[in-house]
């Protein structure tokens, strides 16, 4: 965690910084409640803490590492996909829903497990050069079945399915994609294990729930949406209990697949 006062990084479990003793305090951006380090959503709102994660604990700087996470949706969405989104964007505004429209979506979270370990002690172009396919990959399984890619974070995506494009089979193709990222990370895998020695395997989670989709803006594709209830958060949890190489779901996805 970086210190306010004199901009040192310190252990993300740290509560004073080593360099100046300042209490180092993590705060929601949307309701200010206090946050613990390693928390991917606000305990008391539900918004999103994801975006937010240092890449620090890779040795190496945001600028250096993984450019898609400083980019915006539109930079790495398809222009297929990006043309409907917009045309999403322009109806609503004729419906006027200023305070939104609640949709039925599935969350999905995939990370590359215990990344941390695995790349520490590479060098920022070597670490990119292994995570940057990876991370394609991911967002490519996603945009083939048109989902929308919510976040790209230091080692994983978080994405939605059925909003802003809405689908009534946005269970299946968030398992369709997820099925997919576990094939292909398989293949990129076992090149790295002959290669490098170092043994890349993904966790996803997912979970169908709802959200309130409020808007949705024009320069950026950036889609502001507030989760209802566990709806994204639990699509998190699923993904911290899969064991590498696997994919987990909650019980409202599996009742709507199952078969």
């Amino acid at each position: 965690m970086r210190c306010p006062s004199c901009d040192i990084d310190n252990p993300d479990q740290a509560k004073f910084c080593e360099e100046c003793g300042t209490k180092l305090v993590r705060a929601c951006p949307q309701c200010g409640h206090e946050v613990r380090p390693t928390a991917k959503f606000c305990a008391q709102c539900g918004m999103p803490l994801t975006g937010q994660v240092s890449s620090s604990k890779f040795k190496v700087s945001s600028s250096q590492l993984l450019t898609p996470s400083t980019q915006s949706p539109v930079n790495y969405t398809p222009a297929h996909l990006a043309e409907r989104i917009q045309a999403e964007r322009e109806a609503m505004e004729a419906r006027g829903v200023a305070e939104g429209e609640r949709k039925s979506i599935t969350a999905l979270f995939v990370d590359i497990q215990d990344s941390t370990h695995l790349l520490a002690e590479l060098d920022p172009e070597e670490a990119r050069a292994m995570l940057d396919p990876m991370l394609q990959l991911m967002m490519e399984a996603v945009h083939r079945y048109e989902g929308y890619v919510a976040q790209v974070l230091g080692d994983g995506i978080f994405a939605l399915f059925g909003a802003p494009l809405a689908h009534e089979d946005h269970p299946q193709r968030a398992l369709y994609a997820a099925l997919r990222m576990q094939e292909e990370s398989r293949q990129r895998a076992e090149q790295l294990r002959r290669e490098k020695g170092i043994n890349i395997q993904l966790r996803v989670g997912v979970n169908t729930g709802e959200v309130v989709l409020r808007s949705i803006r024009k320069e950026d594709l950036h889609t502001d949406y507030v989760p209802v209830g566990q709806s994204t958060h639990l699509a998190s949890r699923m993904e911290s209990l899969a064991t590498p190489g696997s994919i987990v779901v909650s019980e409202p996805t599996y009742k709507l697949t199952e078969g």
